[in-house]
Formats: C-alpha cells, sequence, structure tokens
C-alpha cells in the first residue's frame, strides 16, 4: 500500500485565472471564494480570476489567494479521488502552504486559517514596503557555498539563506543592493542560474522581524488543534501536535530559512512515497523530483 501525503505551494505560485473553473464547475469551490470574499472584506475571486497580476502578486492578496485556491482544489480532489483524501497520512506546505496543510489536518478551521492568513500577509507586506528588498533563487550552489555568497555580498548589503529547496536550489533573500550584485559573485562561486523572484520582499530574512510581532498576537488569539495526521514544519522539518509549538514554529518560519528539501526527505524516511502537490502551479512536483527522482508526485492544480 502506497503512503500518501498532500503539498501546498507557497507564495509565487500565483496566477491570474487561478481557482476559475472550479469556481464555476464545484459548489464547494465556489463556496470557499463567497465566504472568503465576506471574511476578508475585498472581491478575492475577482482578483484571482481577472488580476491584474501586478494586484495577485501583491503579498496581502496572493496570500489569501493561494490558501483559498489550494483548498479549492483539494475540494476537487475530494470529488474525483475521494478514497486518496481518505488515505492521506501526513502533509506540508512551503512557506504560506503550511497554513493549507494545517486546514486540511484539522487543525484550523477555513476562517480562522484565513484570518491569520490575512493578517500574516499584511505584516509581510507592510515589512517589504518598510525596505527595498526581494529574493533571488540560486542555482547550482550548494549551502556553504551560499553561505559564502553572503559573505562576500554583504559590504553591498545584507544578504540571507532562506529557502533550501533542493540539491542545488537554494533561494536567498535580501536588500535589493545587495541582489544587484549577487549575480557575478555567485557565477564566479559555480552557480549555473540566477533567477530573480516576483514576489514584494526579502521573505524569510531578518528583514521580516517586524512581521513577528503582528504573526505572533493573531496566532495567539486562533483556536488551533493538534492535527489529525502529521504536518511537517518547514523550520525544523518535524511534525508537531502541540498547539503551542505549532504558533511557536509558524512564526519562526516568517524570519527562518524554509527547510524544504530536509522537510521532503524527513517524510521519505518516515515511508511517504506518493505525494500530490495540491493547488496552483506545479513548483513542488519539479522540486520533488529533483530531491529523488523514484518519488511518485501527482499535481492536482487550481484550475
Amino acid at each position: 500500500m502506497p503512503k500518501i501525503a498532500f503539498l501546498f505551494p507557497g507564495q509565487g505560485a500565483q496566477t491570474v485565472g487561478m481557482g476559475r473553473e472550479l469556481d464555476s464547475e464545484l459548489p464547494a469551490a465556489r463556496s470557499l471564494f463567497d465566504r472568503a470574499g465576506e471574511i476578508l472584506g475585498f472581491d478575492l475571486r475577482k482578483l484571482c480570476f481577472e488580476g491584474p497580476a501586478e494586484a495577485l502578486e501583491s503579498t496581502d492578496v496572493s496570500q489569501p489567494g493561494i490558501f483559498v485556491a489550494s483548498l479549492a482544489a483539494l475540494e476537487s480532489l475530494k470529488v474525483s479521488q475521494p478514497d486518496v483524501v481518505e488515505a492521506c497520512q501526513g502533509a506540508a506546505g512551503l512557506s504560506l502552504g503550511e497554513y493549507t496543510a494545517l486546514v486540511f489536518a484539522g487543525s484550523l478551521d477555513f476562517e480562522a486559517g484565513l484570518k491569520v492568513v490575512q493578517a500574516r500577509g499584511q505584516a509581510m507586506q507592510a515589512a517589504a514596503l518598510a525596505t527595498p528588498s526581494g529574493m533571488t533563487s540560486v542555482l547550482g550552489l550548494d549551502e556553504p557555498a551560499i553561505d559564502e555568497l553572503c559573505r562576500r555580498v554583504a559590504p553591498h548589503g545584507r544578504l540571507w539563506k532562506a529557502n533550501l529547496l533542493g540539491p542545488g536550489n537554494i533561494v536567498v533573500s535580501g536588500e535589493t543592493s545587495a541582489l544587484a550584485q549577487l549575480e557575478p559573485i555567485a557565477s564566479e562561486l559555480g552557480a549555473s542560474r540566477v533567477i530573480p523572484l516576483k514576489v514584494a520582499g526579502a521573505f524569510h530574512s531578518d528583514l521580516m522581524k517586524p512581521a513577528d510581532d503582528r504573526l505572533a498576537e493573531a496566532l495567539g488569539s486562533t483556536a488551533i488543534a493538534p492535527p489529525r495526521i502529521p504536518v511537517y514544519s518547514n523550520v525544523d522539518a518535524a511534525a508537531h501536535s502541540d498547539p503551542d509549538d505549532l504558533r511557536r514554529t509558524l512564526v519562526a518560519q516568517v524570519v527562518g530559512g524554509v527547510r524544504w528539501e530536509d522537510s521532503m526527505r524527513r517524510m521519505m524516511a518516515d515511508g511517504f512515497d506518493t505525494f500530490y502537490e495540491v493547488g496552483p502551479g506545479r513548483v513542488l512536483t519539479g522540486l520533488l523530483k529533483r530531491i529523488d527522482r523514484k518519488t511518485r508526485c501527482t499535481s492536482i492544480p487550481a484550475r
């Protein structure tokens, strides 16, 4: 018997049109977008379906949008393959996706999860606006080389390793002045490619510290239950069951690095061999194949 886990995408997976077909075909998906508009106080459906892309890329819009679109994709899986949903024994989510995973696992209900995601997105957007900054994917360097890259770039601005996604695939966050000097130094160290990401700021870095208190306050007033299945944390690749531990790791995640490769390897070591990426895009499927080509992963899109 396969051991099944669900993976939920994070910011950057947003595309104009995500969830539109599900909204028109599936009453449960339509209900999610209806409720989201009431909870958020703005028309999330219109922004997700029609854009413009610039508005959807804003952190305080893209995070709720991906969260709701991913849950809409989950509703489609409940209809098309209910046995798969029933058989799922674990979950993880990349950054924002960890909140979606916790809703699926029963730790958060939809409304509470969406309100926290909204607070998180607003806090991170405010922190991003405070300092010109961004994120860049660096391909072809291992973690020690990324540490050296951060040291060499330091005279130009602050730079942090943010997302450890897979072998030779690490995302750095930093001030715009540091990112502007990144490519030649990364190439000198052996990087094969440097790709700026479409995000509003330097997420998972010290520049997000102003967002900590607001997120901690939002989580502190939110009911969180022990998950019914393991949800693997971005911060330490461990599955936590105590609600206070979940709050702690979710706050730490905003400033700390995302150890995605470690999380996937931990899940595989725990016997998971069949994965479903539930939500917009196919990024997590691609990452998983680079970590272990033998692992099965199926994409359930937010079409």
